[in-house]
């Protein structure tokens, strides 16, 4: 038996995940500048799924999925968008929650949640300024010359001469 690499979609694992597709359908109520049927035929759903699982599970951008494997990036990243709206990926999840708990058994009992969803009140006097705002200009220190740089006209109109 050979084994599927992580990003791979296995029979078994499609036939879970095909009911949760939806069906990409006209809009009736749409005008459309082609007939039905025209244009490019539509991705096949499993290459969809296989490249935005590659993306999950190597971490790599949008951009790097490789094209000649799974097509156009921009592509897959939208039909990602339109499932995630869609709510695919929460009933997948779901879906493998219930089976995990079939399976093993989840104890609700102790489920507990953690996570911080702010910055750290003291953080700013422990660190100090963010290297990144250098150019900004809210305090500058003083000019360690003899004096401080000014024109040697005031003001002077282009009409008049030096």
């Amino acid at each position: 038996m050979t084994t599927a690499k992580s990003w791979e979609v296995t029979d078994d694992f499609w036939k879970r995940v095909e009911p949760l597709i939806p069906v990409r359908q006209r809009v009736a109520e749409q005008t459309y500048a082609r007939k039905s049927g025209g244009g490019r035929k539509p991705k096949n759903p499993r290459l969809v799924f296989e490249g935005i699982v590659f993306v999950l599970r190597t971490g790599c951008q949008w951009k790097a999925l490789p094209a000649e494997r799974f097509g156009s990036a921009s592509a897959i990243h939208a039909r990602f968008l339109e499932w995630e709206k869609a709510g695919v990926f929460e009933a997948l999840w779901k879906l493998g929650l219930a089976e995990y708990d079939e399976f093993e058994g989840i104890a609700w009992r102790w489920q507990s949640i953690d996570g911080a969803m702010m910055k750290a009140p003291m953080a700013q006097e422990s660190v100090g300024p963010n290297p990144t705002d250098r150019g900004k200009k809210w305090e500058q220190a003083p000019f360690a010359g003899e004096r401080a740089w000014r024109p040697a006209v005031a003001r002077r109109d282009r009409g008049q001469s030096a």
